[in-house]
């Protein structure tokens, strides 16, 4: 019998998995989760969780996982309907009678399956064969290791027309059709549809093999090949890995959606499981529920390209009409020319996960691709882009989420593009201290003083890459300043190049390299006493408290030659900074005024530089945390 996957859920949502296992395992709270000792393997320490809100038991021992149902089977060794029926009995529901269709859909599907599982077995073997030595080369290039390659059954498939065809010689043409393994010509011809290529299996959910996606090792196109869709394979409704990610990500609380399969793997060898990707097309709503049934905010990460650009604001409108309370997406940008796997190959799983947090949520993102450029624009086009941040509100379905999202959109434009205008700040020839921190913040200057036009600030978007108007390659310089005032003394030239974003941070910056100046030999207590005194005690006392960079210098158990060459380090990262952002501002101002594509390109490139020296000192953070 066949039943309905509605039917089943329902089931599901019925019957707590607690209140089943309860009756064969000793539970006891843990959190938001239930432990207790895995029934499927000896173990003295709890490793086996049951969670209730997902449906889900997960053993990180043994690696047993599965639902209510699928422990009735495995554990308690009941046939699949009994199990079901014994559940409907205890939930109240009355199975359905079996549908002819439903029944036939489901063998069709088993059929196919084990085709494709025939299929990989073969791939491997082909891959392991003299034939397969392009695809090892080529894995062994891009440093994947055996254990890797075995993990995820990566195979190959000979430049054949008839190879597997052969292999398979017992099954039916019309079976290989359906299964994706074999295409037909229109004059009727078949043949192989996958012909010199890397191999990767797609699993599903339970982890059958259901299709596969190759890649060209020679100048063949396209480059990335899927199986067909049928019966079996439908690309919309899967996500690469999703039945190795699954468990991960349920311990983690955190999936990452990546654009391909070498992305995945490269950060599952990195030690970053809970990864997956689409097949080859734009997330599907279908793929974004898969997602959600994993984890509340799904964290996709994209290229920093143009492409990569658009394809993560064509993921966010798509997921907008789905948004429920609680459901949501943060968007990551990878660095300019990198994917995932140089990331880590280069600065290991750390700069990876400085990538990650940096990450934006769905309604920043939504913003920033709204506003771009907003600061100079004129009232038509800013009005367009309002209309836009009111259409995509509008467009989420859940009408909680939809009038929050409109709200925040209305709060938002008002207080960037509607506020009175506030007088530019000025800067005061040959001053510092006190008086830098009074004009950094827009007081009167003084008859007779000479005026000098403020440094042009930050865009919206940029503000959201460095945490809605937080510089914290800044304030890590700052904080080191701070705490080792002879760094000042040291690069007073690059210091002196540097132009602060936020005036509190510009008061302080004026104010050290002004005493350090004048005292060489002052210590980190003279200098937060001189602060004092001048009036900028509070805004000190921020920086040192607010610093995330927690690189080598801002601590006071790092060796003097590892700090300084630290902080030397972050200093030019600093100063390119300084320039990008410049640049950027004009950037902006060319593509307002153009409306052209190369313009639009160059701004992008420069906000993903901008990005790209953020997470380099997140990383090198990282790195230093024991050090």
């Amino acid at each position: 019998m066949s039943l309905s996957p509605a039917f089943l859920d329902e089931l599901r949502a019925r019957v707590p998995v607690s209140g089943v296992i309860g009756r064969r395992v000793k539970l006891t709270r843990a959190g938001r989760e239930m432990k207790g000792c895995c029934p499927f393997h000896n173990e003295k320490t709890p490793s086996f969780y049951v969670n209730d809100d997902k449906g889900f038991y997960h053993c990180f021992g043994c690696g047993a996982h599965g639902d209510v149902i699928r422990f009735m089977t495995d554990n308690m060794g009941l046939p699949f309907m009994e199990a079901v029926k014994q559940l409907a009995a205890e939930a109240g529901l009355e199975v359905p009678a079996p549908s002819p269709e439903a029944r036939a859909k489901a063998e069709v599907a088993d059929s196919l399956a084990e085709l494709t599982s025939r299929a990989a077995a073969w791939f491997q073997t082909q891959w392991a064969g003299d034939g397969g030595a392009g695809a090892r080369a080529y894995l062994e290039q891009r440093g994947v290791r055996p254990g890797t390659i075995k993990a995820f059954a990566l195979g190959y498939s000979p430049d054949s027309r008839t190879a597997l065809r052969g292999h398979l010689k017992d099954a039916a043409a019309d079976k290989l059709l359906e299964a994706g393994l074999i295409g037909r010509t229109d004059e009727g011809d078949i043949y192989d549809r996958f012909r010199g290529r890397l191999m990767f299996p797609i699993r599903d959910a339970r982890g059958r093999v259901v299709g596969f996606g190759g890649r060209a090792l020679g100048d063949a196109q396209p480059k990335y090949l899927n199986s067909a869709d049928g019966p079996l394979f439908d690309k919309g409704r899967l996500l690469y890995n999703m039945d190795q990610a699954g468990p991960a990500a349920r311990k983690s609380n955190r999936l990452i959606v990546v654009e391909g399969y070498m992305d995945v793997i490269g950060l599952a060898q990195a030690g970053i499981v809970e990864a997956v990707a689409p097949l080859g097309t734009a997330m599907t709503e279908t793929q974004l529920q898969l997602a959600w049934r994993l984890v509340d905010v799904p964290v996709l990460c994209f290229d920093g390209d143009g492409a990569g650009l658009r394809a993560a604001t064509r993921a966010a409108m798509r997921a907008l009409p789905l948004l429920k309370p609680g459901k949501s997406l943060s968007i990551a940008t990878l660095p300019q020319g990198q994917d995932p796997d140089d990331i880590c190959r280069q600065g290991g799983s750390a700069a990876f996960e400085a990538v990650l947090a940096g990450a934006v949520s769905l309604i920043d993102h939504v913003w920033a691709t709204e506003t771009a450029g907003l600061e100079h624009a004129t009232p038509e086009r800013r009005a367009q882009a309002r209309l836009h941040l009111r259409e995509a509100a509008a467009s989420i379905a859940d009408a909680d989420v939809r009038v929050l999202y409109q709200a925040e959109f209305s709060q938002r434009f008002e207080a960037a593009f509607m506020a009175r205008p506030q007088r530019a700040p000025w800067q005061a020839g040959g001053q510092a201290g006190g008086q830098a921190g009074m004009q950094a913040r827009g007081q009167p200057h003084k008859a007779g003083e000479r005026w000098q036009p403020p440094i042009p600030g930050a865009s919206a978007a940029l503000k959201a890459l460095v945490a809605r108007g937080h510089d914290p390659m800044m304030e890590a310089v700052l904080a080191g300043l701070l705490l080792r005032p002879g760094l000042a003394d040291a690069h007073h030239d690059g210091l002196s190049a540097l132009r602060p974003l936020d005036a509190g941070d510009a008061a302080v910056l004026s104010a050290v390299l002004a005493v350090t100046a004048a005292d060489h030999a002052l210590e980190s207590a003279g200098l937060l006493a001189h602060l004092s005194d001048i009036g900028l005690a509070a805004e000190a006392d921020r920086i040192r408290r607010g610093n995330s960079l927690r690189l080598s210098f801002t601590r006071a158990d790092t060796p003097a030659n590892v700090a300084d060459a630290d902080f030397a380090m972050t200093l030019a990262q600093a100063t390119a900074r300084t320039g990008l952002v410049q640049a950027l501002a004009g950037a902006t101002t060319r593509f307002q005024s153009s409306l052209d594509e190369t313009d639009w390109e160059a701004q992008q490139i420069l906000r993903q530089e901008i990005g790209a020296l953020d997470a380099a000192m997140m990383a090198l953070a990282e790195s230093r945390r024991e050090g």
